[in-house]
């Protein structure tokens, strides 16, 4: 029996939201909302479903059994309370909320109607990373010591920067951060554990932007170990996509170092030896190594009784508790216990 979905939102991204319900054995995708009635006719004819601008309405016609919110930040506490009120389980697209407090509200409204709300933290779902974290746990790194991921997506430049895609980044008061470091704060914790400190240094280089698009931000591991995060969003790195992986990351320990191109690759080197390429299974439909399908699919093998789910609302706040101080740490020009 599949688990009937229904997605709100026909925005930019929430494209790769319906392409994976569709794709996926075990879920039926049965309607599409959006504010945009164009818009939201538009994605549902794509995929034979009926299209509503009225999310109440879809909910009451079509009796999901998931719901799947794939719209901007401010949206989400007004659509997670409706969900969750209906006793629905939901899954929110990230940034959870504009603000902390906010995002807490949206917490706790899941929460109090005993609701499943899971965070669509996709990164984490990368097949590299995935498969950095197999090799990690496996030891072939040793003891880790380290991690630094340089973010260069190049998309960032000049007045026309974001509107092909999603023009209110360019309103973002709050931007790397909040809108995309956020991804490494969580496949940061993922790979290596707890934060337990924070120093940052921000900045905008596009003066057409509201927010800051250039940073500096270095993590202390309650396990002793050092991450470096280094982002600008106006310069482009090797890649054929350049939005593919955003970047290239190394991960470094006592067996050697292993490092992630701008196609997706891993390199591994181990210490005192030459860097050869790692193979391991990746695809590459949908978006990054199909992380979108792969992150609906863990979802619905949870809500049918396969095991625990990652990134639970819950869990997630300790990402936005690590972005607060972030950015406190830029504002305050000091280091920042968590």
């Amino acid at each position: 029996m599949s688990l009937r979905v229904a997605v709100i939102g026909a925005g930019y991204f929430a494209q790769f939201h319906h392409a994976a319900w569709d794709r996926l054995q075990g879920a039926e995708l049965v309607a599409i909302a959006d504010l945009d009635a164009e818009r939201a006719a538009e994605a549902a004819a794509r995929y034979g479903v009926p299209a509503f601008t009225d999310y109440s309405a879809m909910l009451d016609a079509v009796a999901p059994d998931l719901v799947d919110i794939a719209t901007p930040p401010a949206s989400h506490l007004e659509l997670v309370t409706a969900v969750s009120a209906r006793g629905l389980p939901a899954i929110c697209q990230k940034p959870l909320a504009p603000g902390y407090e906010e995002a807490l509200a949206v917490v706790e409204a899941a929460e109090r109607a005993g609701s499943l709300l899971v965070v669509h933290e996709n990164f984490r779902f990368q097949p590299w990373y995935r498969e950095m974290h197999r090799l990690i746990t496996a030891r072939q790194l040793g003891a880790l010591h380290g991690v630094a991921f340089r973010l260069r997506p190049g998309d960032g430049q000049g007045a026309g920067a974001y509107l092909d895609r999603q023009p209110y980044f360019q309103q973002m008061e709050r931007f790397l951060v909040h809108e995309t470091a956020i991804h490494f704060i969580d496949t940061f914790r993922y790979l290596l554990g707890e934060v337990s400190g924070v120093m940052a240094r921000l900045r905008r280089l596009n003066p057409h932007i509201a927010g800051e698009d250039a940073g500096l931000v270095v993590f202390e591991f309650a396990a002793g170990q050092t991450g470096l995060f280094d982002g600008n969003r106006l310069n482009d790195h090797v890649a054929e996509n350049t939005r593919l992986t955003m970047g290239e990351m190394w991960l470094e320990g006592s067996a050697g170092i292993l490092r992630l191109d701008g196609m997706g690759r891993l390199w591994w080197k181990p210490h005192g030896g030459p860097e050869a390429m790692h193979d391991y299974a990746r695809s590459d439909d949908g978006f990054a190594g199909d992380s979108v399908y792969a992150l609906q699919g863990h979802v619905l093998a949870h809500l049918r009784g396969e095991g625990p789910v990652e990134n639970t609302a819950r869990e997630y706040l300790r990402n936005l508790e690590i972005e607060e101080a972030i950015y406190r740490s830029a504002r305050e020009n000091r280091y920042i216990w968590l």
